[in-house]
Formats: C-alpha cells, sequence, structure tokens
C-alpha cells in the first residue's frame, strides 16, 4: 500500500539519499523524478502535498535538510539539498563497559519487536571494529521484557500519531473502556506505561499496559494530532512530586548492586551484609524490586514493605507448586 508505513519509511529514505548525494541543490521536478514514490502521484497538488509533509517529517527528525536558491544571482526559484557534514556523525567511540551495556540492551529484545533493530544496531558496531567483551556480561541476564500483548498496537499507534481505544482495568476495580490519542510509551521501574490525552476525560493521562485488557484497537487517522512540545513521559510516569519514605535493607556481599548504587546510606552491618537506606515513592514497586532479589536481600524497614515482599515471595513459590 502506497501509505502503509513501510511505504512511508522507503520514501523518506529514497528522498534523504537523492538530497544527500548532491552537491547542488534540487529542484522540487528533478526530486519527483528521482524519487519513485512522487512519480506516483495523482497529480502536481498531492506531490505538492506528500513533498512538504515529508519536508517537515524530515526536520522532526533533526536531518538538516537546507532550502537554497537554485541560482546565485536569482533567488525567484530555490532547491533542496542536505549538507553531509550536518548530517554525518561524529565518529564515535565506547569503553568496555559502555558496549558491555549495550550488548545486554540488544539481549533485553532478543524476544520482543525490536529484536531486528538491536541486532543490526550490534552489527554496525562490529562493522566499525569495534571489539566486544563478552566476558563482562556473562551471568547478567536483562531484565525489562515486553509480555504485554498490547505493546505492539500501541507503540505503532505512537509512532503513527493514530488514537486507540480499548479496556483498561484500575488495580482495585473493574475494567472500563478508555480512549486515548497516545503520546509515548516508556518503561519505569521494570514497567511498560503508555502516556496521552484521555478523550473521555480530556486530561493527560497514563495507562499501564499491564491492566489492558483484550484486543487494542486504532481509532481515527495517522498524523491525526500532535505531541506537546517538551513531553517527558518518565515525569508524568512518577506522577506529581510526594515526599519519599525510606526503608532500610540488608544485602549480601556481591548482590543488590541496583539497590546500592541508589542508597541514600549505607554502612557494614555485623555479619558481612550491607545495611542500606532507601528512598522511594511506591511500595509496590520497591516490593517487587527486592522480592527479584531474592534471599539476597532482606527488609528490616517499615514493616508493611517486608510484607508486601513476603507476600510476592510466597505467591512465587505458590505459582511454582512448592509445598
Amino acid at each position: 500500500m502506497a501509505n502503509s508505513p513501510a511505504a512511508k519509511t522507503e520514501r523518506l529514505l529514497n528522498l534523504v539519499i537523492c538530497l544527500l548525494y548532491t552537491r547542488q541543490p534540487l529542484a522540487k521536478a528533478r526530486i519527483r523524478d528521482a524519487v519513485p514514490q512522487y512519480g506516483e502521484a495523482a497529480s502536481d497538488e498531492a506531490f505538492d502535498r506528500m513533498f512538504e509533509r515529508d519536508k517537515d517529517e524530515l526536520r522532526e527528525l533533526g536531518i538538516p535538510l537546507r532550502m537554497e536558491p537554485l541560482d546565485p544571482l536569482f533567488d525567484d526559484e530555490s532547491g533542496y539539498r542536505i549538507d553531509r557534514r550536518e548530517y554525518a556523525l561524529p565518529e564515535l567511540s565506547f569503553e568496555p563497559d559502555e558496549f558491555a551495556v549495550l550488548g545486554l540492551a540488544s539481549r533485553t529484545w532478543q524476544q520482543a519487536s525490536l529484536a531486528g533493530a538491536a541486532a543490526t544496531a550490534l552489527r554496525k558496531l562490529e562493522a566499525a571494529e569495534v571489539e566486544r567483551d563478552v566476558n563482562s556480561v556473562v551471568g547478567l541476564e536483562p531484565r525489562i521484557h515486553t509480555t504485554e500483548p498490547a505493546f505492539n498496537t500501541v507503540k505503532d499507534a505512537v509512532l503513527r500519531r493514530q488514537g486507540i481505544s480499548f479496556a483498561y482495568r484500575k488495580a482495585h476495580g473493574e475494567a472500563s473502556q478508555r480512549r486515548l490519542q497516545p503520546w509515548s510509551v516508556a518503561n519505569w521501574h521494570g514497567r511498560w506505561y503508555v502516556t496521552g490525552f484521555d478523550l473521555d476525560r480530556q486530561a493527560p493521562r497514563v495507562f499501564r499496559l499491564g491492566r489492558i485488557e483484550g484486543a487494542v484497537k486504532r481509532v481515527g487517522k495517522p498524523g491525526a494530532y500532535d505531541v506537546p512540545a517538551g513531553h517527558d513521559p518518565i515525569a508524568m510516569i512518577d506522577g506529581p512530586e510526594t515526599p519519599p519514605a525510606e526503608a532500610v535493607v540488608l544485602v549480601h556481599e556481591h548482590a543488590g548492586n541496583i539497590l546500592r548504587r541508589r542508597a541514600h546510606d549505607s554502612a557494614d552491618a555485623d555479619d558481612g551484609r550491607t545495611r542500606l537506606t532507601l528512598r522511594y515513592t511506591d511500595p509496590g514497586v520497591l516490593a517487587d524490586e527486592i522480592a527479584g532479589f531474592g534471599p539476597a536481600v532482606q527488609v528490616l524497614s517499615p514493616p508493611e514493605l517486608a510484607a508486601a515482599v513476603v507476600r510476592r515471595l510466597r505467591g512465587a513459590l505458590d505459582r511454582n507448586g512448592a509445598a
């Protein structure tokens, strides 16, 4: 289909190639001849509309599209080109630990929708003769995953700027139908969320993908709205700033490195473990994180956090058929 996302991507790529490999600005007529998809336009007006949209999209992507006079002596007609010096990335180099993180990131997506893009990124780094230290990540496995069935459809709707509708279940309640103009998909503390404008509430809202039930339906046409300038999905997911609470945990040696880095205070305990003081605003999120470390982390306070961790560990035992 001429208007499919794949066709649009191919058209934009052909336009970039056309404008990147010319030293002189190209007139619109020459661009129309050079880009095959433009030649399929039904009329001059249709081509003009398509070309104007593509120009705006390239600029939004940060591609330095220039409009310059075709003849320096006459400025009555303009042409277009992309300056290679502005377009090219500076030479990239990575420290061993940075490349190790990139390797882990690629493995995060091996079973998800971005597996192809992640593999391509690593191949490009290897083609540039960037050495990969495999031994530094032995035994490490990324924990971010996209098991939510709604992820792909919501992610595509964000990219297309297309409305969606879905059944959403609150933390303690029944599911209700919602309509949303999605702005972004983001991962926060191991969970996936979509931010956007709720058409029923007429206000910005955040929805956790794991609470979407059934199929997500696309509503309306692509490009039907704009994402607010300066939108910060993490700040929106995190919500209004609230005074943090404090938790005290004991962490075994060589464990809980994520907690250690985030600790407000730490001290060595008598039994060789480390006592950490953590600040948090969402007890459920912290309980999930601590439970993931199993017996390597013990909660000393507050008691309600310790109870929440115990419930999660007992639930894991029950699901695995333990006595």
